[in-house]
């Protein structure tokens, strides 16, 4: 049989090296996309979806966190990801994270995976976290989505700052003078995210980088930035960690899978030490 993105389908069955679920919101295409162009030979990758904690058409309200870890959507889609004998599972959406703080993470992977039948599980801060750290990025340059509200940022901002990234510099991604006019919130529920371009990352994240910035983070699994992180790294001469590209090079360390050089930036050159679950 064919190869349906990196993840090669053969004789001995599908994810025969490793299988990775994702936890994605129900109008997101990209993680899937993404992390699917890049897993390497032999993994593939299994998604579930959930309602948005966000209303459309509002910011976000109340106790996210709360919403988010008691979603009968995401309890269903880890007890249906927990039967797949997967090797691990990732949180695709930051914006838990950042509103809840750090605390948030172990927290939920601890009883996320409980739920999952005892499969590890992760989420997309936490690997950018490993990943800047494995990359040595010490005071990175925020490129942001172009939904990414003021609350938005600020809880990122603080998220970053208080386990030791604080930003160097930050740039909302600017979709055109036809957004413009559109309440922050409002541009992911009237499909912004379908409109983004990589080479106007590549050229909006170059244009804005500051000196005083080591390397560029930039998060939002709904972010298309794959084709731009490269160009990126050998322009400017620094390391580029994306909300995607760490999912997948988290779960495929905590998999036990080891390729490097996938062609999707520095992180991938570097070793993938097995890290626990």
């Amino acid at each position: 049989m064919g190869a349906r993105g990196g993840g090669t389908v053969t004789a001995e069955g599908w994810g025969w090296r490793a299988r990775i679920g994702i936890l994605v919101i129900h109008k997101d295409a990209v993680p899937e996309a993404e992390i699917w162009a890049m897993a390497p030979p032999g993994v593939t990758v299994h998604a579930a979806r959930f309602d948005s904690p966000r209303r459309p058409g509002s910011d976000f309200e109340g106790d996210h966190a709360a919403a988010l870890a008691e979603s009968p959507d995401i309890a269903r889609g880890l007890e249906q990801l927990g039967q797949l004998r997967l090797d691990v599972i990732c949180l695709c959406f930051g914006s838990s994270s950042f509103l809840a703080g750090p605390g948030f993470d172990e927290l939920f992977c601890e009883q996320a995976s409980k739920r999952a039948g005892g499969t590890p599980v992760t989420t997309a801060p936490l690997a950018m976290l490993d990943a800047m750290r494995a990359v040595g990025i010490a005071r990175p340059h925020l490129v942001s989505p172009p939904w990414f509200t003021r609350t938005s940022y600020a809880a990122a901002e603080r998220y970053f700052t208080a386990t030791g990234f604080p930003f160097a510099g930050q740039k909302r991604f600017d979709l055109g003078p036809g957004w413009r006019d559109r309440e922050t919130f409002e541009i992911y529920d009237l499909g912004g995210q379908w409109e983004v371009r990589p080479e106007e990352v590549y050229r909006q994240a170059r244009d804005s980088f500051p000196a005083e910035a080591d390397g560029i983070l930039i998060p939002g699994s709904g972010f298309r930035t794959l084709e731009a992180i490269e160009p990126l790294e050998r322009d400017l001469g620094v390391p580029v960690v994306t909300s995607n590209q760490a999912c997948l090079w988290q779960c495929l360390r905590m998999a036990g899978i080891r390729d490097t050089a996938l062609g999707v930036g520095r992180l991938f050159t570097t070793p993938l030490a097995r890290r626990a679950g």
